[in-house]
């Protein structure tokens, strides 16, 4: 703040005392020439100063010499506060600041958003790319981007991975609609009705699923999570329900020792060779894809077995996912990567993480760029599919930009 002094004209003389100023002799005018040199010196002082000071208050990030001491890093989780991805970020990223060297503060923020989206966006746009902003992606945003929505503003092909976790899925039926086994899914007199939230979310893998197979299914949506479908399937208001892994033990599990309710199949996985497998904590439970063999007795056609195999991998096996900006430095990149595959393998974090993760493993392999990359660069023909998909069963019209 300036102070403004009204002051009366005074000397020093010479033994020190103040008195008032003489007469002062007459001056010439300053040369221009001078004058303007002046200024621009002073000018530029000025501007170096505000420029020094400037990186002292705001230094850039030093995250490339293998130690993160001193830094913050920033999370965006683009979905609201207590959620599961929020949960699930939360530990992982907490985790993993504190196993990086010189262990760096962390800052989540939640923006939610557009269901993920704007969050999304916003980190696109703005996030530094020196390692200290790190972005949480699941399949709220993912499907999203994957069905090229207007609102989509962000690539995950100019995004860099940090590491991934996977979940799982089984889907269910009331044995009161009728049904008993797989063989109960096709040639009904009555189509099952399936409980979901948006055709436009998760959900998108388990319609895939039943148009892999033909199955007589009819869809509501509007739930406001798989906890109310379940109860509703109990209600004998929907009939066919999933669950993912951390949810089926406590409330499907119960309903199938009643015999209220019988496990059909899971969605599977998508191993390291891009080949549909079996659930890795649903080893007796055969995959969508072997009950079309079974029901069939041939294979499913290659174009919907490849359009569902895309979205398994986008939605399941990369559910969860860190990523950072493409221009961050590569030695920043490197040091959060072998960090969380140093810390996926530690068997006290498995311990602690053995509930958030689902029974999964952190997946932050030196070749994780590469898969999870080829994954999100999703077919024009796959698109085209699923937007086929939504529009023809279930009346639903996504507008192309």
């Amino acid at each position: 703040m300036t102070q403004h002094v009204n002051e009366s004209d005074v000397v020093t003389t010479a033994d020190g005392d103040v008195g008032p100023e003489p007469d002062a002799p007459e001056r010439r005018a300053p040369n221009p020439r001078l004058a303007a040199a002046v200024v621009a010196g002073f000018t530029a002082l000025a501007v170096g100063v505000s420029v020094v000071g400037g990186d002292l208050l705001n230094p850039a990030a030093s995250t490339t010499d293998g130690d993160y001491a001193g830094e913050t890093v920033e999370l965006m989780i683009p979905l609201a506060e207590g959620g599961g991805t929020d949960t699930w970020a939360r530990f992982v990223t907490t985790e993993l600041t504190h196993a990086v060297p010189g262990s760096p503060g962390l800052a989540p923020v939640n923006d939610d958003g557009g269901e993920g989206i704007l969050g999304t966006n916003h980190f696109m746009t703005s996030a530094k790319p020196d390692g200290t902003e790190v972005l949480v992606s699941t399949a709220s945003t993912v499907v999203p981007y994957l069905l090229d929505l207007p609102a989509v503003r962000y690539d995950f092909n100019e995004l860099r991975p940090i590491l991934a976790n996977g979940t799982g899925a089984v889907v269910y039926a009331r044995t009161g609609a009728g049904v008993h086994g797989v063989e109960d899914l096709v040639d009904r007199g009555r189509p099952l009705v399936f409980g979901g939230i948006a055709a436009t979310s998760l959900d998108l893998t388990t319609m895939l699923a039943f148009d892999l197979l033909s199955a007589d299914v009819k869809a509501t949506f509007g739930f406001e999570g798989r906890g109310p479908v379940n109860l509703a399937l109990q209600r004998g208001e929907v009939d066919i329900d999933y669950q993912t892994t951390s949810s089926y033990g406590p409330a499907v599990e119960p309903l199938v020792e009643d015999g209220v309710a019988v496990p059909l199949f899971s969605l599977g996985q998508v191993d390291e060779d891009g080949e549909i497998v079996r659930d890795p904590n649903f080893p007796d439970v055969p995959t969508v894809v072997e009950v079309y063999e079974d029901l069939y007795d041939e294979q499913p056609d290659p174009g919907r077995l490849e359009t569902y195999r895309a979205i398994l991998a986008l939605t399941y096996t990369y559910q969860k996912a860190l990523w950072v900006p493409e221009d961050t430095p590569d030695e920043a990149v490197e040091l959060l990567r072998s960090t969380a595959d140093e810390m996926g393998r530690d068997p006290e974090f498995q311990k602690a993480a053995a509930e958030i993760l689902g029974g999964y493993p952190i997946d932050a392999s030196e070749d994780l760029p590469e898969r999870i990359g080829e994954a999100y660069q999703v077919d024009d023909s796959v698109r085209e599919d699923v937007l086929e998909l939504l529009e023809t069963d279930y009346d639903i019209t996504i507008e192309q930009d």
